[in-house]
């Protein structure tokens, strides 16, 4: 078989499994290209049938209400911002540690440990919203950021994610290390943490989304506009009515998920390579 042959057959392989991923993957955007498209619309046009892909005329009046009117999701988006990123760098740290305990140090009843505390993971999250209401009452912290930043902080399936990535690594390098004189957390810090880089890169993208999409717990824990957070600000664009204004929900829509599709933009290799890592298909 000559070279042309076999490239011919490869261009071809790659355009059978190539044109079905395109065609899913234009389905998949067609939601947020009329998410645009309405957000440059008139209220008016935006109920126009047949739909209207191509705004006539468009404009970008419903992106300044949102970032600079009287309802400004400037706040929220910033409020959004602290609690995702101090809920990720909890979340990381605490489920790295921990995964790294329970896959590599050995103590009494570990496995014992990590199944019951995988075991929570059967209860529902809307069960523990009232005793989370009623004790962050109790400890003045209802209404705060914090109420939503410290639950985030602690989660059975970043522990679980990263225990599964170090019980994969070779334990050679524990013992060398250990005949070196080096401590258990020098292990940690020097030799193993280095490896879980990807891991973590992907626990911190699932956390944040986690963070940034939750609407259920701002829901219950927090009362005082000023400190809502950007999901619960999106309900300030309708009225008494509960009529809703098409362009303005859409337009802070738009702004909602840049931020989102820079973090995975920025960190989609690591999130890949974690997923071969620790065998999650």
């Amino acid at each position: 078989m000559t070279d042309v042959t076999r490239s011919s057959r490869a261009r071809r392989q790659r355009w059978l499994w190539g044109a079905p991923l395109w065609i899913l993957a234009l389905a998949f955007l067609t939601p947020f290209a009329w998410m645009l498209s309405t957000a440059l619309k008139r209220d008016v046009d935006a109920y126009t049938v047949p739909m209207q892909w191509i705004p006539d005329p468009a404009t970008w009046e419903a992106f300044g209400t949102v970032l600079f009117g009287e309802s400004s999701i400037v706040p929220a988006f910033a409020n959004s911002v602290f609690v995702a990123a101090l809920r990720v760098l909890g979340e990381v740290v605490t489920a790295t540690m921990a995964g790294y305990a329970f896959a590599r140090i050995r103590f009494a009843g570990r496995d014992t440990v990590f199944l019951l505390y995988l075991a929570t993971a059967i209860i529902p999250a809307q069960l523990l919203l009232v005793p989370r209401f009623v004790y962050f009452q109790t400890l003045g912290l209802y209404d705060t950021l914090w109420a939503l930043i410290l639950p985030g902080m602690f989660t059975v399936l970043g522990t679980f994610l990263m225990r599964q990535f170090f019980v994969g690594q070779p334990g050679e390098f524990a013992e060398a290390a250990r005949i070196d004189g080096a401590s258990e957390w020098q292990i940690f810090w020097r030799i193993y943490l280095p490896m879980a880089t990807p891991v973590m890169s992907a626990l911190g993208i699932l956390a944040f989304v986690w963070s940034w999409n939750d609407y259920e717990a701002p829901l219950v824990l927090i009362s005082s506009p000023e400190t809502y957070t950007l999901p619960l600000s999106l309900t300030n664009f309708t009225d008494e009515q509960g009529a809703l204004s098409p362009s303005l929900s859409m337009a802070a829509s738009v702004v909602s998920i840049v931020p989102v599709l820079i973090v995975f933009l920025v960190l989609q290799k690591r999130f890949v390579q974690a997923m071969t890592h620790t065998g999650i298909k």
